[in-house]
């Protein structure tokens, strides 16, 4: 990485439906972010959190314009707006744009501000799909929405703080399902998005998974978005979740994974932004969920054992 890591604190819980994620950013601060990036090489700068109201101090149902089945969704389009402005203000800037999440639902404001310029390839590391809608979420979180929103789908077809113009279906890409719902699955089905699962991973291994990710998200797009939940670990490595499900990536894994996205930078310059959600130290473990996001995320920056 080769451009200064601008680091932007999202601390939203607005998204998730258990309340803690919001410090994620401040956990992850805190685990050593800056150090292990600048083992990396790289230089960093922080530029602080976004000013985000207390989800306790508002109503969750409240809202200023006809959607349904969407928690919070007024304070969620706010928060995405502000980002969005940030990342491209960022980019404007010459620097790279590193978001600390704060729940999933942050995505749709690093990508719209990313792609406002430039066409976006994004791989998603993640348990979920995220292909939820007002319309088809079983649960009205939106942190289970973020991709959907980004690509327009639904209700977010007309919201322009979420859907992100340049980021097509052919040049997405999953890496490590292993928890969509029904209507997701057709979604994902019935889609341009290229999906790797967990079983995936286990017969081909994570270096080959990821190479085909990285190809079809820089296939005639201008950079590549990755976003990392750390629910897409397994439970084992990464305790401090809120959506936790069994049988995720190995720590040595992500790593490699995040290796292979350092690598193909290190080619074509293909890294735009980048973010990294769902941590919550209140479900966590002496802050090992956020230490481990501090060290893979280092990874993607090029940092390496020799």
């Amino acid at each position: 990485m080769n451009r200064t890591v601008r680091i932007i604190g999202a601390p939203v819980d607005f998204g998730a439906n258990r309340r803690g994620v919001d410090m994620g950013p401040s956990a992850i601060r805190y685990a050593g972010l800056a150090a292990q990036l600048d083992a990396a090489g790289v230089e960093s700068v922080d530029e602080g959190d976004l000013f985000v109201p207390r989800a306790e101090e508002r109503d969750p149902e409240g809202r200023t314009d006809d959607v349904e089945n969407a928690k919070f969704i007024d304070e969620v389009a706010a928060v995405c707006r502000q980002l969005g402005d940030r990342v491209a203000q960022t980019l404007e800037d010459g620097q790279f744009p590193l978001v600390l999440g704060g729940d999933h639902s942050i995505s749709m404001g690093t990508m719209q501000g990313a792609s406002r310029e430039s066409t976006l390839g994004v791989i998603w590391f993640d348990a979920h799909a995220d292909l939820n809608t007002p319309t088809t979420s079983p649960s009205g979180n939106v942190h289970g929405m973020p991709l959907a929103g980004a690509l327009g789908y639904d209700e977010f077809a007309s919201m322009e703080w979420a859907s992100a113009a340049n980021v097509a279906e052919e040049s997405v890409a999953y890496v490590g399902l292993r928890s969509v719902d029904d209507r997701e699955r057709d979604a994902i089905t019935e889609s341009a998005i290229s999906a790797f699962t967990m079983a995936d991973i286990d017969e081909r291994g994570i270096t080959a998974v990821v190479e085909d990710a990285l190809e079809v998200a820089s296939g005639g797009t201008d950079g590549l978005h990755v976003s990392l939940d750390l629910d897409w670990l397994d439970p084992a490595h990464a305790p401090g979740v809120g959506t936790p499900v069994r049988g995720g990536v190995t720590y040595r894994e992500a790593h490699s994974a995040l290796e292979t996205v350092a690598d193909h930078h290190d080619r074509h310059d293909s890294l735009r932004s980048m973010d990294v959600v769902e941590v919550n130290p209140i479900l966590d473990e002496s802050n090992e969920t956020a230490s481990v996001a501090t060290e893979v995320v280092a990874s993607a920056f090029g940092k390496r054992t020799l």
